[in-house]
């Protein structure tokens, strides 16, 4: 019986001793964070266009407005391609491409939209293709249609 609770008391003790070791060395381990902001994505907003941790890049949201005039197209399509297309600059501006994103999360105010964005989003990502969610939401920020975030990894 002496030995059993030695030998359990020896057990605990260890496990306690590894779980204050690994606490420890957590704390010790600091996040190298990279802000990833391509010439012209500064337009005075709140938020930064991408940001890479760890090898990890976190794309913001983004809409298909024309980069230059801030017009939501007319045609669907258009929109979709500018919105990948942006994210494409931020890939590109952390040496990375549409080949490491491992999660996409999309937007759309009418589900009805669905299948035509999907055509334009398989022109962009090849198989296999990252994982993705989509939400139809009430609406977006203006007449957008469309909102993509992604995540990318090396």
């Amino acid at each position: 019986m002496k030995s059993t609770i030695l030998i359990g008391s020896l057990l605990v003790f260890g496990l306690t001793s590894c779980v204050g070791n690994l606490t420890t060395e957590s704390k010790n381990v600091s996040s190298e964070r990279k802000n990833i902001m391509p010439e012209g994505y500064n337009r005075g907003l709140p938020f930064t266009p991408g940001i890479l941790v760890d090898g990890t890049l976190y794309v913001a949201g983004f809409s298909g407005e024309d980069p230059k005039t801030g017009v939501i197209p007319e045609e669907f399509e258009t929109e979709v391609k500018q919105v990948l297309d942006k994210i494409g600059v931020i890939l590109k501006e952390a040496d990375m491409d549409y080949n490491d994103v491992v999660s996409v999360q999309v937007y759309l105010t009418d589900m009805e939209l669905f299948e035509r964005m999907n055509v334009v989003y398989r022109t962009y990502f090849d198989e296999p293709r990252p994982t993705r969610s989509i939400m139809g939401i009430k609406s977006l920020i203006g007449p957008a249609r469309i909102e993509i975030t992604v995540t990318a990894r090396k």
